[in-house]
């Protein structure tokens, strides 16, 4: 393991939970015909320009939720389709998540770095079971604040009390991997074609 890096900041989606396939959101393929939601519909009403406030913990989710099956006409509550999606959105990568259990036995932190409202962020500290694999879960809903705004990789690095030279983040986002470079981060652009890299980048 390379003696440079203190802390792994992993992304959620796309990374430890492989739900993210040729950049759509996996969970959603059955959507219509589990629930009678058309997903072009879902994800026009629900993605809109306000649902960076639910990220951000600004507005709840389930709220937010209601609002459109509401305005949209579908006799469903929030909480089932929330229940739905969580459920159906839960797919464990076994090839990063082998690494983190690996990780646990050397010297590193390794925390969850994620843009998640609250509930999800529960979801996947005690469903999901990730509260129990690494440190700590840092969520844009609590800390109010996404990637890649500054206030995030600046929260994350004060609170762990690390310079952020010494935290490597891994994120399929190059624009995020991009600005936590700039603030003094390491970064690993986590992608299908770069995913057999990571170990060697380790150095495992």
């Amino acid at each position: 393991m390379r003696s440079d890096i203190s802390v792994i900041a992993w992304d959620f989606d796309g990374v430890l939970n492989r739900n993210v396939v040729d950049g759509r959101f996996i969970w959603a393929d059955t959507l219509e015909s589990d629930l009678g939601i058309a997903l072009d519909a879902f994800e026009r009403g629900v993605f809109d320009a306000s649902f960076l406030q639910v990220i951000s913990g600004k507005r709840d989710i389930k709220t937010h939720l209601q609002d459109w099956l509401d305005r949209s006409g579908y006799l469903l509550d929030a909480g089932e389709l929330l229940d739905y999606w969580f459920a159906k959105d839960d797919l464990r990568d076994p090839f990063t998540c082998s690494l983190l259990e690996h990780l646990t036995s050397h010297d590193v932190v390794q925390v969850i770095a994620t843009n998640n409202e609250d509930r999800r962020s529960s979801y996947i500290e005690h469903q999901s079971g990730f509260g129990s694999l690494v440190s700590r879960i840092f969520s844009s809903g609590r800390i109010k604040s996404a990637k890649p705004d500054t206030a995030f990789f600046a929260h994350v690095s004060d609170t762990l009390k690390v310079a952020p030279s010494e935290i490597l983040l891994i994120d399929d986002s190059a624009t995020n991997v991009r600005v936590a470079k700039a603030l003094g981060w390491k970064g690993f652009h986590f992608t299908e074609k770069t995913r057999l890299e990571l170990a060697s980048f380790l150095e495992l």
